[in-house]
């Protein structure tokens, strides 16, 4: 084996170890199952990953010349260059990544980080930052005051923030259980939006769920399986709650 191609393994191997290091990251915790399908998030990311885990080693095959004096230089540059392409890549995907999972209403709303409304967030601590390990489960409710909600109405119709990305509105989900109980749907509804198969085959793997909710997102809409009884949130699947 010659030192060139030997250069180009080694940084390959090292490379590719980052590379998964940083998909356990983003696709087990930023963006658990199914949400990476939900955002949209997963093509774009993997295909930036790929690049950015050829090239490196693919520009140290080319350089690569043992005795060359400037081989030091070389590599430093080209480790700086993938570095930088890694880290712009990795803090745009947490940037954008699911911060609150939201019941308010009939539904789940999936909010991410750049939409959160950071107005009046300060005095709120329980939800003043999201978590760096997941997006976590809360519930919304409306004002009480009957101008305020309206004027959530009226800021949500022309674009504006609505009750979901709200985190001065948000409480515990468990202070939501009356609301989860009475929108809770029953499970033979789902096969109206999807076929028989996929329903049986993904109900079937969480045999204490009972009803469901609609989960919206950005990308792709999804269902949110529930215990109607305990109000237990039981898994995000890759069904649609409506066509």
């Amino acid at each position: 084996m010659t030192a060139r191609l030997k250069a180009f393994l080694i940084h390959l191997f090292i490379s590719s170890c980052i590379a998964a290091a940083v998909i356990a990251v983003v696709f087990f915790v930023w963006y658990p199952t199914p949400l990476h399908t939900a955002t949209g998030v997963t093509q774009i990311f993997l295909l930036l990953l790929v690049v950015d885990v050829v090239l490196g080693p693919l520009l140290t095959l080319l350089v690569y010349k043992a005795g060359k004096k400037t081989l030091f230089m070389d590599l430093t540059v080209i480790a700086l260059l993938q570095l930088s392409a890694l880290s712009y890549g990795v803090w745009t995907v947490a940037e954008g990544r699911p911060a609150w999972l939201v019941f308010g209403g009939d539904r789940f709303e999936l909010v991410r980080i750049p939409e959160i409304d950071q107005r009046n967030i300060g005095t709120h601590y329980l939800y003043s930052s999201p978590a760096w390990t997941g997006p976590q489960w809360v519930g919304a409710a409306n004002p009480i005051d009957l101008n305020a909600r309206n004027d959530i109405i009226f800021e949500s119709v022309s674009g504006g923030f609505d009750i979901y990305q709200r985190p001065n509105l948000y409480r515990p989900l468990q202070d939501m259980t009356a609301s989860i109980q009475k929108h809770a749907q029953a499970l033979s509804l789902l096969n109206e939006f999807n076929t028989a198969n996929d329903v049986q085959s993904t109900v079937k793997k969480y045999p204490s769920a009972t009803a469901w909710l609609p989960l919206r997102a950005k990308h792709k809409n999804m269902v949110v399986l529930i215990n109607k009884e305990t109000v237990q949130v039981i898994a995000i699947v890759d069904l649609r709650p409506w066509d």
